[in-house]
């Protein structure tokens, strides 16, 4: 079983410069956000028993979305990797370039975390049928829903304006992810009642009802966060 974010050199070299062009202008607020996570040491992850601490206040946050980054890395690294029978050069395209926005992602909470990041995670996708369109649109369903909601469901705690910032511009390249997969699954379903409700808002769910998900798709060590009420 590979650790979450094992990619070929050529893949590790395109998330390094999709790191860059991602943080773009905003490379020093980058800058100082890696600073004050380095230099927070007391809240450094932990591991206890077969779980793995995410920390806390906003370095636990910020590790709960590097957590999750990592998963959807992981899975779509796969699925570029492995293209399910009769896979059209357009899909491809398309799983192509989320994966190289999710590796970005990966690679911008590591960076930004510093020694407070959590360790590579190891991911466990027997559920899901790489060769199959079906089960592979349905899982890519699955996880981009989740993230969307898990962004917007622990907003609210974060304290520096910055992190929440940077959330709400990697949120929203999520919703674009969660809307293109259901066009893919079911046309003209981007933004249907299951994604939206009727005030044209994405849902929200807390990280208490989001890690035991997260936490079916990983093997040996899973997510722990007693700041975030996740035991």
């Amino acid at each position: 079983m590979k650790t979450l974010g094992q990619e070929s050199p050529l893949q590790q070299g395109m998330a390094r410069r999709q790191f860059l062009r991602y943080a773009g202008t905003g490379a020093a607020m980058a800058a100082g956000v890696l600073t004050i996570a380095s230099c927070s040491k007391d809240h450094s992850a932990t591991v206890t028993n077969d779980h793995v601490d995410l920390g806390s206040g906003d370095i636990a946050i910020l590790n709960y979305a590097y957590a999750l980054e990592q998963l959807e890395a992981a899975f779509y690294i796969q699925v570029a990797a492995s293209p399910y029978a009769n896979q059209s050069t357009y899909e491809k395209s398309l799983f192509t370039d989320i994966r190289d926005h999710e590796v970005a992602h990966r690679e911008f909470f590591k960076a930004a975390l510093g020694t407070a990041a959590i360790e590579g995670l190891t991911p466990n996708f027997s559920t899901i049928n790489f060769s199959d369109r079906t089960s592979v649109l349905a899982a890519a369903k699955a996880f981009e829903d989740l993230g969307v909601s898990a962004y917007n469901g622990a907003g609210y705690m974060i304290q520096k304006v910055d992190y929440l910032a940077l959330a709400g511009k990697i949120v929203s390249v999520e919703a674009r992810h969660a809307a293109l997969i259901r066009n893919l699954i079911s046309p003209g379903s981007f933004a249907d009642s299951t994604a939206v409700d009727a005030n044209g808002l994405d849902g929200a769910k807390s990280p208490k009802d989001v890690v035991p998900i997260a936490n079916t798709f990983l093997s040996g060590k899973k997510i722990l966060a007693p700041a975030l009420g996740i035991y």
